[in-house]
């Protein structure tokens, strides 16, 4: 049996101002989100031999955490800044290129979506001091075909999708579909798709003991007659499995030693590896085609957004994203036809665009109607902003 390579992707998420008011509110909750994320590096440094994880970190998250104020606050929980420094160790953490504000793509406008993809390079360069980010995680994996060239545009090499979506287009198995990366096209441009294993991405969420996945591994890719990329893709700070602080009855306390046991051994039928290295081993392999849609919920299957859409408040905000978006745009552009220099005015639509894509956050939509007004309070104050640059002109 050819040995499995496993990537392992962690999201890492949290909204703006969300941990200070956990921190104000629901300390513990907090505190404990904090020590999940401060847990990874931790937990990689004795297995720099063989440990690999790719990393996708918001804009809002990388802006939290390199907080001067925030830092100051969690210091007696978590040294933020010794985390920041150590995420930028390559030889065991591959950071992921994502949305700042964490947006469901296909759900907002195109004219919004190179503003995200721009501002989150410009923070995770600054702080991870890295120049290229080979692999892109879509925020909730929501994917739509027409993304494509924009991940090109940015120099992206490859994109995770997850495996409910994918199509053959080169006619392949179900093995060869699920586990070897692929190339898909649109309007001219192509990337290589990197598919997520929902069933075992499942199991990494709720928590799952090493052997079990060995043997679901195995049993998975027994027929391979070529080496298999298996990759696990969850969120890292979320739920009790990654969460908990105990030594036993956590990812990093129970399965991570035990997968590492495993890996060292001469048998290893289950080896960690990065992206990026199986690519450059063993490239893509023939062309698929992914319909629109997203990672699974608790509630839904990810295949028309109704997480995100279900309801008429969910509906009626991301419409009203899209006529703010367009004013937005509109005075940007009227500004520059101009060449308004008056900086009143340049700060105004700057207000304006970062509280425009801020209300975009999946977060919004997500909880429903419980979370819709953030939305419609930040489009407010962009709204507000766009009044005081108008008068000037």
């Amino acid at each position: 049996m050819t040995p499995a390579h496993h990537a392992l992707v962690l999201n890492l998420h949290q909204p703006a101002g969300n941990l200070d008011h956990l921190l104000a509110h629901e300390p513990w909750e907090a505190e404990q989100i904090l020590y999940a994320m401060d847990r990874i590096p931790r937990t990689l440094w004795r297995d720099e031999d063989i440990g690999r994880v790719h990393l996708a970190l918001s804009g809002t998250l990388l802006e939290t955490l390199s907080d001067p104020c925030f830092q100051a606050r969690v210091y007696g929980v978590v040294d933020c800044g010794a985390l920041l420094w150590h995420l930028q160790n390559d030889r065991i953490i591959r950071v992921l290129g994502t949305g700042y504000y964490h947006p469901v793509l296909p759900l907002i406008p195109a004219a919004d979506r190179e503003e995200h993809l721009s501002r989150w390079r410009g923070i995770a360069r600054h702080l991870l001091w890295r120049e290229r980010f080979a692999g892109f995680w879509p925020p909730e994996m929501g994917f739509s075909m027409e993304l494509i060239p924009l991940l090109r545009r940015f120099g992206y090499r490859y994109v995770l999708v997850d495996s409910a979506h994918v199509e053959a287009v080169t006619p392949m198995s179900w093995p060869e579909l699920r586990y070897r990366p692929h190339v898909a096209r649109y309007d001219g441009q192509e990337i290589i798709v990197v598919v997520r294993d929902r069933e075992l991405s499942d199991a990494q969420e709720s928590g799952m003991e090493f052997e079990w996945f060995r043997h679901e591994v195995e049993e998975r890719t027994r027929w391979c007659d070529f080496a298999p990329l298996v990759t696990t893709a969850t969120d890292g700070d979320n739920g009790g499995w990654f969460r908990n602080t105990s030594v036993g009855g956590s990812f990093w306390g129970e399965f991570w030693p035990a997968y590492m046991a495993q890996a060292r051994a001469d048998d290893a039928t289950v080896r960690p590896t990065f992206i990026e290295d199986y690519l450059d081993r063993y490239g893509a392999w023939g062309e698929v085609t992914v319909r629109s849609g997203a990672w699974n919920t608790g509630w839904h299957s990810g295949h028309d957004f109704t997480q995100w859409t279900g309801s008429l408040a969910q509906r009626d905000a991301i419409a009203r994203i899209a006529d703010v978006s367009r004013e937005v745009h509109a005075a940007r552009w009227k500004a520059g036809e101009d060449q308004v220099a008056e900086p009143a005015i340049a700060d105004a639509l700057e207000d304006a665009t970062w509280h425009l894509l801020r209300a975009e956050t999946s977060c919004n939509l997500y909880w429903g109607e419980t979370w819709v007004p953030r939305c419609h309070a930040d489009l407010d104050r962009s709204c507000e902003a766009l009044e005081r640059a108008r008068p000037a002109r």
